[in-house]
């Protein structure tokens, strides 16, 4: 019994380490794709902001916001999303997308947007934002429901501002 006991143990650690190290490559998804592949932007910069989509094929994709994760989205509907996470604004580490609590517009700007979208993995934390600077509280669907509608501006003002730049 005591040797069922120990192997439990071992295999519970093991499984522990596993986890461990998947959450760790996943932190380490700057330094495999330090830029936004959609602007160029650099990931570590935006490391508050920044998204990373999985697709079942294998292929991913990291952005420096919501978005250019909106821009992939929309052209590569026909992969099959496996994950998308988020960095939680606070921590800056990667969250699931689908379970952060979004505060949406309010006093912070926007990253390749107008309005920002700021993605946390406690309620807690973005109730304390949206208090401090405003906006609204949103689930996933409506953060990227929210980009696609303002997708025409945002690009129009990126277009505007690269413009007055090169000049």
């Amino acid at each position: 019994m005591r040797r069922i006991g120990t192997v439990t143990l071992l295999v519970g650690a093991l499984a522990l380490s596993v986890g461990a190290l998947s959450a760790g490559a996943a932190e380490k998804d700057v330094e495999k794709i330090p830029s936004c592949q959609y602007c160029g932007m650099d990931r570590e910069k935006f490391s508050s902001t920044r998204m990373l989509v999985e697709y079942e094929n294998g292929t991913t994709i990291g952005t420096c916001s919501i978005h250019c994760a909106a821009v992939d989205l929309a052209q590569s509907f026909g992969k099959t999303i496996k994950a998308i996470r988020v960095a939680d604004y606070r921590s800056g580490k990667l969250i699931d997308a689908e379970k952060a609590v979004w505060v949406v517009g309010g006093g912070v700007p926007g990253v390749m947007a107008a309005k920002s979208r700021l993605a946390f993995a406690e309620k807690a934390d973005a109730e304390t934002l949206r208090k401090d600077k405003g906006g609204e509280i949103a689930d996933f669907n409506s953060a990227i429901t929210s980009t696609y509608c303002d997708m025409w501006g945002d690009t129009q003002g990126i277009r505007t501002r690269r413009a007055k730049s090169a000049h």
